[in-house]
């Protein structure tokens, strides 16, 4: 047996090879088996199959569901519990397809070539076959005289004959991509397989045979053998080969008709094991640049064939990129003097059937038009474009988040992409944005944002106010008394303003308001296009003061909206509820129709907005809510002109701020957005909403995913800025200083620094005299990040430095800071220059703030610890707004609490 083997094959091939011609890869004469018929990729896969082929199909097996069928549309396919059990039913194959795990390919391929006689091609769909069992596949094959295909291909095709053979050559409708003509292809690919067919058909090259060889080390059927068909069948003229590194088969194959290569992989070459397909490996004089040679070799050509750069021969071409091939067939078959096949289909230039460009101001050449999909892919988009807002898939969000992350290298975090240092740059408003509609806004969103939070913060007369009057009367911290308040804003509050929401966008969508930048401001829009009838009631007889007041202040600031000039074209007194929803809707519908919103976000943009003015009215006392103003601002100039920053610094320190003070506040709210998801204030928040079951979005109430994390801050937060608060207070209470932000603000900062670290090399030594091993650290100083060179640098401490220093601001705390670091270092008390870390900026912007209120005994200790405290909360419930709405698109119910496996027990 061993000695007749090698006699069995045609063409001298030192092996078996039984397939003489192409056209003998995949007729309408072969019957197929298919081991494993009802797995999950062959059950998809097959009846595809089997309806292109005429029904080629006669059996399949599944080991303990014989008796069972596989359906397709042109009969049931029957299902043995063996090969042996099909061939005793009467059914007769020439051909096996092996959908079997790795494990037990090779008992398959044993199988069938054992009880089946009439076997005479096997074809391996199966991935990552050991070598061992490749090996051994190989020798059944060659001492019976059967052709192996693959493994991990994808099987064969015909398209003249309209046959497929294995897997899913063609995709679900391989007459779409498999069009007759006089190309045959050779792939290592499975997928690009397919993908060339179709290219080639764009430019009028249809296919004959199209073999999916696979990619592993053993390639049981390989280009010397494709070679060799090539040349004995007369329907192909030529053929496209798409290699990867790895092997040397295409260095032996013996091509007679013009062949374009497609080979890949160059930066495999630095590799040492193999990537992807399994038989890709690298390193070797096999990698792709040597195939490249080998090929250029075999057609008399010097260089790759480029668009720019066409290198062919009569005998071919060689690329490197899939989409060069049409040009390079085309060319070669050229030098051949033979036409392409039919006329072109098409062209490989980008036909997007989705497009925006995102506002920018393109040349004509940049500005692709939109083409229609081709079906039934153009169905689905139809369908898609009916829907507005983004759908995200959920999954587990435990320490995990799509709104915030943190770099791990320079701790610098960031927000729906931007990161904390550029978000320190930007005014209160445009965070809030950040927050609500996933990027900072214009110029026009802030106009809106401004006055529709500033309607909430006064709180005279009403239950918030006096929930948090009377939590602050009990001695409750800053958190407390913000959460009392916040629980009073339930979801009734703005059940009319979210009703009149939903109703806008469903109305202006099919009104056709389109998703270009500024479609919500649009003067132009035909408002007489917006269905009115049956709407929820958003206009009432008599005037709204609240509405009145409200939009006043949009006009005033220089507001636009498309939806409030609908409001007002309704005729009657907008209600408060509607003016509400319609700033509401120009905010999100950019963001919205543009899918980079859900729906459920859009639609808790108004709860969202009575929330932040609400927590930040509560920040003041009682006595700082009249009837008509707010920490001594009337209501309508809060309304018209302040900005959202002034006010809520009026709100924290009573009083609005000069230009450096509110340039400082603000940057203190960029800093202190987010600190991740792994924070204890977002895992507060991430936790009420995962409580709540966010797979329900009805159920989650806002204001108490908010309270989540007002429970989840307390005095350490806010980068312990009480702690260096106090700390520069006690350097700086005897040292004279007047203003903080003064050049010559006549303080000798390197005495007072060299006092303060005497002061602390004392500490440590009594402390090391007792030994006592419990030392305090300085507040701001070092960081366990940044901490092992010579010198160290918080980057997020140099940014602000510099930012300040292009405005030629002088703050005093924080160049005390700087002579702190240094003077450690030079006094021996550390070993290099210490960081001055984030907490110190933290600390140094604050006290610059409160310092003159604080020397004139306006306020006290106490008063610095609650500032400290609630200058924290104001940024950090936007950042926590944007992790509940996050985990309300995003989450699963629960999946925030910790597995019992990983819960300690201590006694």
């Amino acid at each position: 047996m061993q000695n007749n083997w090698q006699n069995k094959g045609v063409g001298g091939f030192k092996y078996h090879v039984g397939i003489s011609s192409l056209t003998q890869v995949a007729s309408r004469d072969d019957r197929v088996c298919v081991l494993n018929i009802l797995g999950g990729e062959s059950s998809e896969v097959t009846p595809v199959s089997h309806v292109y082929s005429g029904g080629n199909v006669v059996c399949g097996t599944a080991p303990g569901k014989g008796g069972a069928v596989l359906e397709t549309s042109i009969g049931n396919i029957p299902v043995f519990n063996n090969v042996r059990d099909a061939l005793a039913a009467g059914h007769r194959f020439n051909c096996g397809v092996v959908y079997l795990p790795p494990s037990a390919a090779r008992d398959g391929v044993a199988e069938l070539i054992r009880v089946n006689p009439d076997l005479r091609k096997i074809f391996i769909i199966t991935e990552k076959i050991s070598v061992h069992d490749a090996r051994e596949i190989r020798a059944m094959g060659q001492q019976h005289g059967i052709d192996i295909f693959g493994a991990n291909g994808l099987g064969v095709a015909d398209s003249w004959n309209q046959v497929r053979i294995g897997g899913a050559l063609g995709g679900d409708n391989p007459g779409d991509s498999l069009r007759p003509g006089s190309i045959a292809i050779f792939s290592n690919s499975g997928g690009f397989s397919t993908t060339i067919a179709q290219y080639l058909r764009m430019a009028g090259w249809g296919t004959t045979t199209v073999v999916s060889s696979g990619k592993d080390v053993y390639i049981h059927y390989a280009a010397p053998e494709f070679a060799f068909a090539l040349a004995n069948d007369a329907r192909s003229k030529a053929a496209v080969l798409y290699c990867e590194p790895g092997g040397f088969y295409e260095l032996e194959a013996k091509f007679t008709k013009p062949i374009v290569a497609c080979v890949v992989g160059r930066w495999k070459s630095k590799l040492t094991r193999a990537v992807g397909h399994a038989g890709a490996m690298a390193g070797g004089s096999d990698d792709a640049q040597a195939k490249e040679r080998w090929f250029m070799d075999k057609f008399g050509v010097d260089a790759l064939f480029t668009p720019e750069n066409p290198v062919v021969s009569a005998k071919g071409a060689v690329v490197a990129n899939i989409a060069h091939i049409p040009a390079a067939l085309t060319a070669v078959m050229r030098a051949n003097a033979t036409l392409p096949d039919f006329t072109p289909e098409g062209n490989l230039a980008l036909k997007p059937w989705f497009g925006s460009d995102e506002g920018l101001d393109l040349p004509d050449e940049l500005r692709l038009p939109v083409v229609e999909a081709l079906a039934p892919y153009n169905e689905q988009v139809a369908v898609l474009n009916t829907q507005i807002g983004g759908v995200v898939p959920r999954q587990a969000m435990k320490d995990a988040s799509g709104a915030s992350q943190m770099d791990a290298k320079t701790q610098v975090s960031s927000l729906h992409g931007m990161s904390m240092l550029d978000a320190a740059t930007l005014p209160l408003e445009s965070n809030v944005a950040l927050a609500l509609v996933h990027d900072a806004g214009g110029e026009n969103d802030r106009r809106l944002i401004a006055p529709t939070v500033a309607a909430y913060i006064n709180l005279y007369g009403r239950p918030e106010l006096a929930a948090a009057e009377a939590s602050r009367e009990a001695g409750n911290a800053p958190n407390a008394v913000l959460a009392a308040a916040a629980s009073i804003v339930g979801p009734k509050r703005q059940e009319a303003a979210r009703a009149a929401l939903h109703v806008m966008i469903e109305r202006f969508h099919a009104a056709g308001l389109g998703n270009e930048f500024g479609a919500s401001l649009n003067e132009a829009f035909d408002l007489g296009k917006v269905d009115t009838s049956n709407l929820p009631a958003m206009t009432t007889n008599v005037p709204d003061a609240r509405a009145e007041a409200l939009m006043a202040g949009v006009a005033a600031r220089g507001g636009r909206s498309v939806f409030l000039r609908w409001l007002q074209h309704l005729g009657g007194h907008p209600t408060e509820a509607a003016v509400l929803a319609a700033i509401s809707a120009t905010l999100a519908w950019g963001p919205l129709s543009r899918k980079r919103i859900s729906r459920i976000t859009a639609e808790s943009f108004p709860w969202w907005l009575q929330l932040f003015g609400t927590l930040i009215g509560a920040s003041a006392g009682a006595s700082k809510h009249t009837p008509d103003a707010f920490c001594g601002i009337p209501q309508q100039q809060m309304l018209n002109s302040l900005s959202l920053g002034e006010i809520a610094f009026a709100a924290l320190l009573g009083h609005t701020p000069g230009e450096d003070d509110l340039f400082a506040f603000q940057t203190l709210v960029g800093l202190l957005l987010t600190n991740g998801p792994g924070a204890i204030s977002a895992q507060g928040a991430k936790g009420a909403v995962s409580a709540d079951g966010p797979e329900q979005p009805e159920r989650v109430q806002l204001n108490k995913a908010l309270v989540g994390f007002l429970t989840h801050t307390g005095y350490a937060h806010g980068g312990n800025g009480y702690e260096g608060i106090a700390y520069l207070n006690d350097q700086f209470k005897d040292s004279g200083l007047k203003d903080p932000s003064s050049k010559q603000h006549g303080v000798d900062l390197q005495a007072l620094a060299a006092r303060a670290v005497e002061q602390y090399a004392h500490y440590k030594k009594q402390k090391k005299t007792l030994g006592s091993l419990d030392i305090a650290k300085l507040p701001g100083v070092n960081h366990p990040v940044f901490k092992d060179k010579p010198v160290n640098h918080d980057p997020r401490e140099v940014f602000i430095a510099e930012l300040f220093e292009r405005r030629g601001e002088t703050n005093v705390f924080h160049q005390f800071y700087r002579a702190l670091v240094q003077q450690l270092f030079d006094a021996g008390v550390s070993r290099n220059v210490y960081c001055v870390n984030i907490d110190a900026v933290i600390a140094a912007l604050l006290l610059k703030m409160l310092w003159k209120p604080l020397q004139a005994g306006e306020i006290g200790e106490r008063d610095l610890e609650t500032a400290a405290f609630t200058i924290f909360l104001y940024p950090r419930m936007l950042g926590c707004a944007a992790e509940i709405d996050d985990h309300l698109n995003r989450g699963r119910n629960m999946d925030t609490r910790t597995a019992a496996s990983l819960c300690k027990f201590f006694a």
